[in-house]
């Protein structure tokens, strides 16, 4: 399905000026229901400026207020905007956030191991080498690597992380896990995600000022210990 140019510019609009759900936001501009949520409760991580898609001609108003008027109805893309498809090389990550991808690709191996190192390496824009080394613990920082949600890190979005664990299982043959977190509580949830974003932002800026970055002893079980 086709997607706006500017997902979470959209999903901005879309929220201050629409009285559509969640759901519907977040299945049109092609992000998690979560992401729609902190943009609506102003907890991204930078303030967005909102883009209309009536204007971009993305979007019609009678398609809005079908939308409005039956929260079960599903936007449709009046046009989607032209593809730039990658064909080769490793997804690019801004700098400020390069020095997370260690711990992203150790939190998918430690709760993901059915996932293969060639589809960790493109959702994560990495190598196989420094993803057997990590998980053989050879890595030359892994005293400081601790596994974190790459989602939260901001290396990859939840759709794709989800529909990449979905492929995985399936080619396993497991069950595919159920994203069961909206079934808690929200606002708990919502503001784990505000702190967590805020100390990622500013220890990026940190780093960006100049400064070194915050060395801390994992305190973990090993996630690659062998088990009887």
């Amino acid at each position: 399905m086709a997607q706006p140019l500017m997902p979470h510019a959209t999903a901005s609009w879309l929220v201050d000026n629409t009285s559509l759900s969640f759901e519907q936001i977040a299945e049109f501009c092609g992000l998690h229901i979560l992401e729609v949520q902190a943009i609506a409760d102003d907890t991204a991580t930078t303030k967005l400026t909102g883009r209309d898609p009536v204007r971009a001609h993305e979007l019609t108003m009678d398609e809005i207020e079908k939308g409005q008027a039956d929260a079960d109805y599903r936007l449709k893309m009046l046009k989607g905007p032209e593809q730039i498809r990658r064909t080769k090389g490793p997804r690019y990550t801004p700098v400020s956030k390069r020095q997370d991808k260690p711990d992203g690709i150790a939190w998918i191996l430690r709760h993901h191991p059915e996932i293969s190192d060639g589809a960790i390496g493109k959702l994560i824009g990495t190598t196989r080498t420094t993803i057997a080394a990590i998980r053989d613990r050879s890595h030359w920082n892994i005293s400081n690597i601790v596994p974190k949600d790459p989602v939260t890190l901001g290396l990859t979005s939840q759709r794709e992380l989800d529909a990449i664990v979905a492929k995985a299982a399936k080619a396993a043959g497991l069950e595919a896990p159920v994203d069961n977190r909206l079934e808690g509580d929200r606002e708990a949830l919502i503001e784990e995600l505000r702190a967590q974003r805020v100390a990622a932002a500013a220890e990026a800026q940190r780093i960006a000022d100049g400064g070194e970055p915050v060395v801390t002893a994992p305190a973990f079980e090993d996630p690659f210990r062998k088990r009887d």
